[in-house]
């Protein structure tokens, strides 16, 4: 929890000096797992799981005021489950990974009190690799720290819509969505996996300058 709270002190006493605008968002992740074994067949019994993610960061504008760029750390649950008549399975994920990302506000609306609605659309990429994770199979718990499908090297691509309203004199509020799709570059073994996420955020920015 320590290493927490520096890590944000660092990023807001960083981003006074390079940024506009510092950020914490977080929310609910729900992820389907996508396996596949040795001779690429997939399994059938896997359901989607839910999660939290955190991400803190900072934006600014890039090439003009209506395109910005966002750089931040990140710090996602993927989970799932699964199972038959026979086994129940279960697997606890966390990683941790470096998030880069491009905005473009494409509509904005100022009220009378000169607060404004933005509504932007997003992309992004998404380096990290496993801090944390469990499986359970009937009841047994199995580390997955060194599982070469877990762990090592993980790309996230997204695209998102997100809807925030400004606050000139403080920041503001954000509401996104976003469908990221990862898969572990690493991985040299025969067995694959990958997720697809449907992860949806709120927002809250500081402005800095």
């Amino acid at each position: 929890m320590m290493k927490n709270y520096l890590l944000l002190l660092f990023l807001l006493a960083t981003g006074s000096i390079f940024s506009q605008e510092v950020y914490f968002a977080t929310g609910k992740n729900y992820t389907k797992y996508i396996y596949k074994d040795a001779n690429l067949q997939k399994n059938p019994n896997l359901q989607s799981g839910t999660g939290s993610f955190y991400e803190v960061g900072f934006m600014e504008p890039f090439v003009n005021k209506n395109i910005f760029y966002s750089v931040g750390l990140s710090l996602n649950d993927y989970n799932a489950v699964g199972g038959n008549t026979a086994n129940s399975y279960r697997w606890d994920t966390q990683y941790l990974g470096l998030h880069g990302g491009l905005l473009y506000n494409f509509y904005s609306y100022t009220t009378q009190s000169n607060n404004t609605f933005d509504f932007l659309v997003k992309t992004g990429v998404n380096a990290s690799t496993i801090v944390y994770g469990k499986q359970e199979v009937n009841g047994v718990y199995y580390d997955l720290i060194h599982q070469k499908e877990f762990s090592g090297m993980v790309l996230e691509s997204s695209v998102g819509l997100m809807a925030k309203y400004s606050i000139p004199s403080f920041g503001g509020l954000s509401l996104g969505y976003n469908f990221c799709q990862s898969i572990n570059v690493s991985n040299s073994s025969k067995e694959k996996l990958s997720f697809n996420t449907n992860q949806l955020e709120l927002g809250i920015h500081f402005n800095i300058n």
